[in-house]
């Protein structure tokens, strides 16, 4: 599903890159992050880039492969638009 409002893309933007720098932390390539987590490259490249918008289980796929809780990329992208004072999600 495409990231479609300000906000959305904002907070994707900031999710893509936590999962950009968990993967390079593990020196990982997009295509070996994908083998592990059985996601196609070109679906990691969309979330890295903010463009895609993952499920819950992609989430976990994703956090498992990276060796981190799916709550640790969320926090880290959560901060990033705290931080740069953008568009917060709220619960309703």
């Amino acid at each position: 599903m495409p990231v479609n409002t300000t906000g959305d893309r904002v907070f994707a933007e900031a999710f893509g890159i936590s999962v950009r720098e968990a993967r390079r932390r593990l020196r990982l390539s997009q295509e070996a992050l994908g083998e592990l987590c059985h996601l196609d490259r070109t679906y990691i490249s969309g979330v890295e880039r903010g463009v895609r918008n993952p499920t819950v289980l992609s989430i976990w796929r994703i956090a498992n492969a990276l060796q981190v809780l799916p709550s640790e990329l969320l926090r880290e992208a959560e901060r990033a638009v705290s931080a740069k004072g953008s568009a917060s999600c709220r619960i309703r």
